[in-house]
């Protein structure tokens, strides 16, 4: 009985760290990217866009001027995701009107409504983050 009870303790103690340092390598890898994949979309003219978006620079939709810092998904034998930080600016439609933040943080591909632009004409979702 005694002989049971040490082997039972030392396997689920193995066992244990096992999993532990398997899900510790398995959270901390990302690999970055240079280009984001976001879908815009225009609410009034349902008009929608996929453009690619490189890290570092920015593109426009509509009166939106999107920014990309940075771009990362998983690899393919973990679980799919893809995370961008992202700043969206609206410039209105004069000149002289300053720059207005709508939104800055991530946003996530698997759950776009987490974390997403809430506006009544646009729409902002990422897609996915890619090396090329």
């Amino acid at each position: 009985m005694r002989i049971s009870i040490i082997f039972l303790y030392r396997f689920f103690l193995l066992t244990g760290l096992f999993i532990v340092q398997n899900n510790q390598v398995m959270s901390s890898t990302w690999i970055e990217s240079q280009k984001a994949e976001l879908q815009l979309l225009d609410k009034i003219t349902a008009r929608i866009s996929t453009q690619s978006v490189p890290v570092g620079g920015g593109t426009e939709f509509g009166t939106l001027e999107l920014r990309v810092h940075y771009c990362a998904y998983r690899p393919p034998e973990e679980p799919p995701e893809n995370a961008a930080f992202i700043m969206i600016f609206d410039n209105g439609y004069s000149d002289k009107k300053p720059k207005k933040a709508l939104f800055s943080g991530w946003m996530f591909a698997s759950s776009p409504a987490i974390s997403g632009l809430e506006h009544p004409v646009y729409d902002v979702t990422l897609l996915s983050c890619h090396k090329d």
